[in-house]
């Protein structure tokens, strides 16, 4: 029989949310935890996703730790935006430097999650065998980090490479000389593709739908940039809690796309395509987000890009994007995406109009022609949100299930926990601006809420935590009627699971803003956690240590 180890708090994931909970559980209330990771190593998507390009879409300087004011002084960033391989040495650095690796079980998958009410714990099971038991367990399990396999017919027949770029190999992958396919224009397709453009002998990427993709102007770091950042760090971390996406440096717009000249409108998006970045077009005027016909200065905007970088005219027809506003689905930055259509051995498919039938042994038959291919790159993306946590069977002793409480799609109490399921708590969850924000600050704001919530159970006794089913279906429902009033919905996108399957039609993050968010979350705590219901420790302590 396997041993059962007990803890005060387990962690799920020891990507940047769990190393954070873990540093914060342990140092700050002084619990004994355990995290338990599936991968080898920290880093959580930073770990899994190593396909050529993969790079963070927020500049370095923001998508860093803020709870260190020496870390953040110390740590230098090469470039403007973070690639893989900075973002992990980096997430390694501070699992060091905080000496979190002995609190961590690597290469544990947790497929099994039950709470017992009469003992208040939580018994996790490891697909090893493993049974770990504690009175408070974290999901910080990460919202893209369940890569959609393709179930496209005749997948096994295949006789080449294939790849997927959510589980790229450590390796990594030569495609020198080999006639390549890639399969989708996410966010990982458009920053893989220059690269093996680069490599391959051919290379044909087949696009569903098109995205809106927009210059990273990405290069080495401005030195005088950083030191002028790192002065006012403080500053520029308190901000972003005052903003909408969590990324301090830009001003709030004041005006509607609809108010200003033609003339005026396109030497603003000119000026924003020079800098670069998503946050500045988002953020051009006030109602981008909100109104179709401003959405619709944008998107003409950027067609007219497409147009003049793409030479052949009807390829730059079919890139440019036409069924849904610009945002709402995720903007993807590039580095010579669409430079790389001019390339002779660059082909497109227009998957929507020659939908893939199946692959054959040799590579790829649509229902219009047959292609040959010695690797085929799947960028067919994430389930993402909810995929991670319905992996796991949670579940309560009374018969509740998360699985099936989601049925018609994830309800959650601000993103953070789930009625039926005291003790558990989720970092970006559902419900909650994750996504749609700058996901390390979004993560240590959960944690801090979490620590601050187990600080205050100790404090007046309360062994059990849970939102009642009201509260989270009146916050389920703000979420969406928040997001009914923006453009966000008129998007297939996976911020609503139309990328899986089957998967229930629910815009899942709260698009309200970080700033109106953490309000919401304060005000909640403020008023005894309102929404909320204790039960009492009795004879039981929060805090239950050793090993049996």
């Amino acid at each position: 029989m396997s041993t059962v180890k007990r803890f005060d708090a387990l962690v799920v994931g020891a990507g940047v949310g769990g190393l954070y909970a873990l540093y914060r559980l342990r140092d700050k209330l002084g619990l004994n935890v355990q995290v338990l990771e599936a991968g080898g190593g920290v880093g959580g998507t930073w770990y899994w996703n190593r396909y050529p390009g993969c790079r963070c879409d927020v500049e370095s300087l923001e998508y860093s730790f803020g709870f260190d004011p020496e870390l953040e002084q110390e740590w230098s960033w090469p470039e403007r935006y973070g690639n893989q391989p900075e973002i992990l040495q980096y997430v390694n650095h501070v699992a060091d430097r905080f000496d979190l690796r002995k609190n961590i079980q690597f290469e544990t998958r947790v497929n099994h999650a039950t709470y017992e009410r009469k003992t208040n714990l939580w018994t996790l099971r490891t697909e090893s065998g493993g049974t770990f038991t504690a009175p408070v367990c974290v999901m910080a399990t990460g919202n893209l980090s369940v890569p959609r396999v393709p179930d496209f017919r005749g997948l096994e027949d295949f006789e080449g490479e294939t790849y997927h770029t959510g589980l790229w190999p450590h390796e990594g992958v030569d495609f020198n000389g080999k006639r390549v396919a890639v399969i989708g224009t996410g966010s990982s397709g458009v920053q893989t593709i220059p690269i093996i453009a680069g490599q391959a002998e051919t290379l044909t990427v087949f696009q569903r739908t098109a995205n809106y993709i927009l210059p990273a102007v990405n290069g080495p770091m401005n030195r005088e940039v950083e030191a002028q950042h790192k002065a006012t760090y403080r500053e520029h971390r308190k901000a972003a809690y005052e903003t909408p996406f969590g990324i301090s440096g830009y001003p709030p717009p004041t005006k509607s796309a609809l108010e200003a000249t033609p003339e005026e409108r396109n030497a603003l998006y000119e000026q924003k395509w020079q800098d670069g970045g998503q946050i500045s077009f988002l953020y051009a005027y006030t109602d981008i987000l909100t109104n179709d016909d401003a959405n619709k200065t944008v998107r003409e905007f950027v067609h007219g890009k497409i147009r003049s970088i793409v030479k052949d005219p009807n390829l730059a027809e079919t890139l440019c994007p036409n069924d849904h506003p610009i945002g709402t689905k995720r903007l993807v930055l590039d580095t010579g995406y669409y430079e790389t259509y001019n390339k002779q051995h660059v082909h497109l498919v227009n998957a929507r109009k020659a939908p893939i039938e199946a692959l054959t042994p040799n590579g790829i038959r649509t229902t219009e022609a047959e292609y040959a291919f010695d690797a085929i790159v799947f960028a067919t993306g994430f389930d993402a949100m909810t995929g991670a946590l319905k992996e796991i069977d949670i579940r309560a002793t009374d018969g509740r299930s998360l699985t099936q409480d989601w049925e018609a799609g994830p309800y959650t109490m601000l993103g953070i926990m789930c009625a039926g399921f005291p003790n558990m708590f989720m970092i970006t969850g559902p419900g909650s601006p994750g996504v749609k924000s700058q996901m390390i600050l979004s993560c240590e704001q959960h944690v801090d809420w979490i620590v601050d919530c187990l600080a205050y159970m100790r404090e007046n006794n309360q062994a059990a935590i849970e939102p009642t089913d009201k509260a989270q279906h009146d916050w389920t429902m703000h979420v969406k009627d928040v997001a009914d009033a923006t453009l966000y919905p008129m998007a297939a996108s996976w911020y609503m699971g139309a990328n899986i399957p089957g998967k229930p039609r629910v815009f899942m993050p709260y698009v309200g803003g970080v700033k109106r968010y953490k309000a919401k979350c304060e005000d909640v705590a403020a008023k005894g956690y309102e929404g909320f219901t204790f039960a009492a420790a009795d004879k039981q302590e929060l805090a239950m240590t050793g090993d049996d």
